[in-house]
């Protein structure tokens, strides 16, 4: 999975030649690949977030939520392509979206569960299609590279969590909602986070080492906490992983909640300091 994903994010700046000049440049249309990965995993986890909603009785409207998300994760691509400002573009998705939910509630159910099968339906598009739009505006605002420094600082720290957990673990950090999560897992999350980050930035040179260290430090917590999120909707649904789909992981879900709550704070965090 590593190899397939360093590939496409190399093939898709090759495509596009942010990967040989930066982001500032006059490059063509960014992340088009890139955007398509997302687009098929946010139809994968919408499948996998209705199946949850399913659990609780609650009514999924999957066509529109994987529809919106799709157009929601493109709010810094299709800038690209049309002169529409993304502000604009991102209020009024939203507005629609909610508008069709209502509607397709009203025509399907009547007003039994509006409440509680609009708000699902809607947090599923924030969750996959908000979040999924800040991971490919990483992408496109700054580059490959600072891209796959982001994602190998937050999966190396769910790795380092799991791996020191499972052999140290003894202090559990949330046993309410991951009973599995410990205190010495968060500790290897921390110190994998940093090294992997620090090794990525002193070999590519895109960012200072000190800020690259802070960097892996600071979102191996966050990337925790995108994983507690996605464990209390499971905890919620009573499902241990919320499908399995991906061998030795779970479900879709379960590989991409940790970038997803990361990636406003790693955007912002690279305006500062990158």
């Amino acid at each position: 999975m590593t190899l397939s994903f360093t590939g496409l994010v190399c093939l898709d700046g090759w495509l596009d030649g942010s990967l040989t000049s930066s982001p500032s440049d006059d490059c063509t249309v960014q992340a088009t690949l890139i955007y398509i990965v997302i687009a098929a995993i946010i139809v994968l986890a919408q499948i996998e977030f209705s199946n949850l909603a399913a659990a609780r009785d609650l009514k999924s409207f999957t066509f529109i939520t994987a529809v919106v998300s799709i157009l929601l994760a493109g709010t810094w691509y299709w800038p690209q392509l049309f002169e529409l400002s993304s502000r604009p573009y991102l209020f009024f998705l939203l507005f629609f979206a909610l508008l069709g939910l209502m509607l397709w509630q009203h025509i399907r159910y009547g007003t039994a569960g509006v409440l509680a099968n609009c708000g699902v339906n809607f947090l599923s598009i924030i969750y996959l299609g908000l979040l999924g739009g800040f991971v490919l505006a990483i992408r496109i605002d700054f580059g490959p590279l600072p891209f796959l420094l982001f994602i190998f600082t937050i999966k190396s720290s769910d790795i380092g969590a799991y791996a020191i957990g499972t052999l140290f673990g003894k202090h559990k950090f949330s046993p309410n909602v991951s009973p599995s999560k410990t205190w010495e897992g968060m500790a290897g999350a921390v110190v994998t986070a940093a090294v992997v980050a620090l090794a990525f930035a002193c070999t590519f040179d895109i960012i200072a080492w000190w800020s690259a260290t802070i960097f892996g430090l600071c979102f191996a917590f966050i990337a925790q906490i995108g994983d507690l999120i996605e464990s209390m909707m499971k905890r919620d649904a009573e499902q241990k992983d919320s499908a399995n789909n991906v061998p030795g992981f779970g479900g879709v879900l379960d590989v991409i909640d940790s970038p997803l709550a990361a990636a406003p704070f790693a955007y912002l965090y690279y305006v500062l300091f990158l």
